[in-house]
């Protein structure tokens, strides 16, 4: 047995607030939202794709943002998604470098954290 690769992660969300997630995930991230299946679409969230990442948004009802675990994106244009992100008046922190990258933290709207990292050069 061996895991390959992550298929996708999920991030919880509040319900109701597809569009805010649409605003952020498609909007600042450039992630496509997917339609959900039709026997999951019942539950709200949003599901978003782009190359080789797919981040799903599940409604939980007690809904507590994760401050502490996140996922990890791998960015081509870290400085450039910066930018955007200060511009659009996301909350950002940035981060020492870890072995062979440059990284920061971010929250989406609803204060789950993010981590983008963008390889070293060389």
């Amino acid at each position: 047995m061996q895991l390959s690769h992550v298929h996708h992660v999920q991030v919880a969300m509040p319900a109701g607030q597809e569009d805010q997630a649409e605003r952020f995930y498609s909007g600042l991230l450039g992630l496509e939202r997917v339609p959900k299946p039709d026997q999951l679409a019942g539950r709200g969230g949003a599901w978003f794709r782009g190359a080789g990442v797919e981040v799903h948004l599940g409604v939980e009802g007690d809904f507590q943002p994760a401050r502490k675990a996140h996922p990890a994106f791998i960015v081509a244009g870290l400085e450039e998604l910066r930018r955007r992100l200060e511009q659009a008046g996301v909350e950002f922190e940035p981060q020492p470098p870890l072995e062979g990258y440059r990284r920061f933290h971010a929250f989406d709207p609803f204060g789950n954290r993010l981590e983008f990292l963008e390889p070293l050069p060389g």
